[in-house]
């Protein structure tokens, strides 16, 4: 017993009045062991209601990664205490240092508080596909500072989250897993318009990712200077690959109106020169 007391009041070394010895280093493993452990069993509950209630497991992601900051911030909390450091006058004594780094790191604290925005929010979730100033982007995770996704090349993308609240961003997949997109093709003024909307009603038929038939809808949009405009509209569930899907859909068109003798016009413009004699 006496040998075990001599263990644990051992000391590795001290500054001051801060001292690790065995005792603090128990203590420290003790309070890491218990976070993780009670992160596991949240962990463990949440998915469990989640099967059980019909949660989306994309709640249940921000839910656990909100749990998880708080109670690394505590279990940080007592690691200081369990040196020596008293967290109270530590943030008491340095309130002008505190001043100056948060001034310094104010970007960084945006960042973070945006995170929690989003986590509790939950406006935007792991797998939404987002536009953010022109790129498309899928969500693969939320962290308290920046998120990561991934753009329509394959890049991984890690983005300030303040970025994501305070820009204008368009979420794609925040209401419905599908959404509607558009095609845009002119043809001659000589083309039997009736003709034309079948073909292009039938050329989105042919596309699989296509989500709805009776939803594909084609327009006449305008009387073009060179073309009559037309705009397919359909729906479709691959709104990540959706450029892959209409390129598909518009050589589908090209094909189908050249086997019916359809032309899509260039610009043209007739010049006339008029000559002028002179006496």
């Amino acid at each position: 017993m006496e040998t075990l007391r001599e263990i644990l009041e051992f000391e590795f070394f001290r500054v001051g009045e801060y001292e690790l010895g065995v005792y603090s280093l128990v203590e420290i493993l003790l309070i890491i062991l218990l976070a993780k452990s009670l992160l596991w069993l949240i962990k463990r509950a949440i998915n469990r209601r989640g099967k059980s209630e019909r949660f989306d497991t994309r709640d249940s992601y921000a839910l656990y990664q909100i749990i998880k900051y708080v109670i690394w911030v505590i279990a940080i909390g007592f690691i200081l205490e369990a040196i020596g450091v008293k967290i109270t006058v530590l943030i008491a004594g340095s309130a002008a240092l505190l001043v100056g780094i948060g001034l310094g790191l104010q970007q960084t604290f945006n960042d973070i508080i945006s995170g929690i925005i989003l986590l509790s929010e939950k406006s935007i979730r792991i797998g939404d596909v987002l536009d953010i100033d022109g790129i498309v982007i899928k969500i693969q995770s939320i962290g308290l500072r920046t998120s990561k996704g991934i753009n329509t090349d394959d890049i991984s993308m890690i983005i300030p989250n303040s970025l994501i609240t305070t820009n204008k961003v368009i979420n794609w997949s925040h209401q419905s897993e599908k959404a509607r997109f558009r095609v845009d093709v002119g043809v001659s003024y000589a083309s039997d318009v009736d003709l034309v909307v079948k073909i292009l009603e039938e050329s989105a038929l042919e596309h699989p990712d296509v989500y709805d038939k009776k939803l594909i809808e084609v327009r006449l949009m305008n009387f073009g200077s060179s073309s009559l405009d037309f705009q397919v509209l359909f729906f479709s569930e691959n709104i990540f690959g959706i450029g892959k899907v209409k390129s598909d859909i518009r050589r589908i068109i090209h094909k189908n109106l050249t086997k019916n003798n359809i032309v899509i016009p260039f610009p043209q413009l007739d010049l006339h020169i008029k000559n002028e004699q002179k006496e």
